[in-house]
């Protein structure tokens, strides 16, 4: 098991630095005149969903994460799910394009309609960078990696945080993607995906992974498949929330569209 100390400076308080920076950022440009009376509620999820991932980097959750497999999985829920969802739900890309100036707004204007962004938008690439950094997380050395060495532990948390943000936008994302798949695949996408990921907390629960206690092994994945279910169960809603928003006639959408 690593430490997670430095000395007298902690080096996850380092993280403080980006999340500071982005939330800094959002909030700035949430408040420009550019922005267009932005809804408070965005900027308070973009703040929860940037200090949910933290917490996973930070003591205590940190260090308990390494000493309890329930934790470990709860740390998974807030970096891979949790987070992503509030951020997703922020829009970040849209308050992006509405505030910066017109050179920075056009290039990420290209960077968002490029074949990079294409193939990793799509549902089926993002589902299976999400789910498959999962199963490797769980099922091969890469869990025992992370309880010793810090690095790995990060750029697990990073990879997580990354690619469970690609997968909620290809399914419930409102910023503009032009390469935006239509409500029939994604729906199939998310219904797979969610089997993958219950099917990955119930081969826990009867096959700890090594290194592991079949009773912590059991409390890891009542949580990560009780608490996925609920995160799971939120992707959903809003999936068919819109489905259903655009499958009604113009006119009522036209008249009932919040203006932002």
């Amino acid at each position: 098991m690593h430490s997670h100390g430095g000395g007298d400076f902690p080096a996850e308080s380092l993280f403080f630095i980006p999340a500071v920076v982005a939330v800094v950022a959002y909030w700035a440009g949430a408040l420009s005149p550019r922005s267009g009376r932005w809804p408070w509620y965005r900027t308070a999820l973009f703040t929860l969903g940037v200090a949910a991932v933290l917490a996973t980097v930070l003591n205590p959750l940190a260090r308990l994460a390494h000493e309890d497999f329930a934790v470990l999985s709860l740390s998974h829920l807030l970096a891979g799910m949790l987070s992503p969802l509030l951020l997703v739900l922020s829009r970040p890309f849209t308050l992006a394009l509405r505030t910066l100036d017109v050179f920075p707004a056009r290039r990420l204007s290209r960077l968002l309609r490029s074949r990079f962004a294409r193939f990793l938008s799509f549902p089926v690439t993002a589902a299976l960078l999400n789910t498959g950094g999962m199963i490797l997380m769980f099922r091969t050395g890469l869990l025992q990696s992370m309880q010793e060495s810090m690095p790995v532990h990060w750029l697990v948390t990073l990879h997580l945080l990354a690619a469970g943000y690609l997968f909620t936008a290809s399914m419930v994302g409102r910023d503009p993607s032009p390469h935006r798949s239509g409500y029939r695949l994604r729906a199939a996408v998310l219904v797979l995906s969610i089997a993958a990921h219950n099917i990955l907390a119930k081969s826990i629960y009867a096959d700890p992974p090594p290194g592991i206690s079949a009773a912590a092994a059991e409390q890891g994945a009542l949580v990560m498949y009780y608490g996925g279910g609920v995160l799971e169960l939120a992707l959903i809603v809003l999936l068919c929330r819109q489905w259903y928003a655009s499958a009604r006639p113009r006119g009522r959408v036209a008249s009932t569209a919040s203006p932002h």
